[in-house]
């Protein structure tokens, strides 16, 4: 009895949803597209770091180590306020080194992924890091700390828009417009995707002044513009 029972609940919730597609299928509807922008700068940055271990004057016994320099730029994030658990090494390498002798040296080279708020704090990090161990610095990635605020806003001005411009393709006609009865979300939005070809960073950002001294430079990031699109089908009433 029980199996029974449950084998006429199936089958009436596949007609009722049958029902409710037949019932799209045959109203009377419009298409149309929605669509929001919207320009955001972004708030969080992700540096690249290399740093790579070195022997002064050709000589092994000089090296300095991977360790060392690590100190120093994880002393230099600390200092220009990055938190500890923004501090990670993204990857590791190893490279080999010919001294003078001709002997072959296996030297290593980390990677460091560091999230940062502010670049202008970036002299107060790189200045405690030796330049022979500094391999090379990027821009990673972006990222904002309302993302999902911003999402949600864009979704809502999307779904609007579509909405007004079906009660003008439904006007022209004199129909009004009723239900929304299909919507595709066509846009996922990544900052990632905005990543600027990579760019080095020089030791210390400074600039000469007008006193002949040194000022930091104040640098921002340029505004990324946000794109988002919506398919949607309204019941013609």
């Amino acid at each position: 009895m029980k199996r029974f029972l449950s084998l006429m609940l199936i089958m009436g919730s596949i007609a009722f949803a049958n029902a409710q597609t037949m019932n799209i299928e045959n109203s009377r509807k419009v298409a149309t597209k929605g669509y929001a922008e919207r320009e955001v700068t972004p708030d969080i940055i992700y540096l690249s770091i290399s740093l790579k271990e070195y022997c002064p004057d050709n000589n092994p016994k000089k090296k300095v180590g991977i360790e060392v320099l690590e100190k120093q730029l994880f002393d230099g994030a600390m200092a220009a306020g990055v938190k500890k658990e923004d501090f990670t090494i993204q990857n590791i390498y190893s490279f080999n080194y010919e001294n003078k002798k001709k002997n072959t040296e296996l030297l290593q080279s980390r990677q460091y992924r560091i999230k940062v708020t502010n670049l202008n704090n970036l002299n107060t990090m790189m200045e405690k890091v030796d330049a022979k161990g500094l391999q090379n610095t990027s821009i990673s990635g972006y990222d904002h700390s309302k993302r999902r605020e911003i999402e949600k806003e864009l979704k809502t001005a999307a779904v609007k828009d579509a909405r007004s411009n079906a009660e003008i393709l439904a006007g022209a006609d004199g129909q009004a417009i009723g239900r929304l009865l299909i919507i595709n979300d066509n846009t996922s939005i990544n900052f990632n995707d905005f990543i600027p070809a990579p760019r080095m960073f020089a030791r210390a950002a400074v600039m000469d002044s007008a006193d002949g001294g040194t000022e930091e430079l104040n640098i921002d990031i340029r505004p990324i513009k946000l794109n988002y699109y919506i398919d949607t089908v309204f019941e013609i009433k």
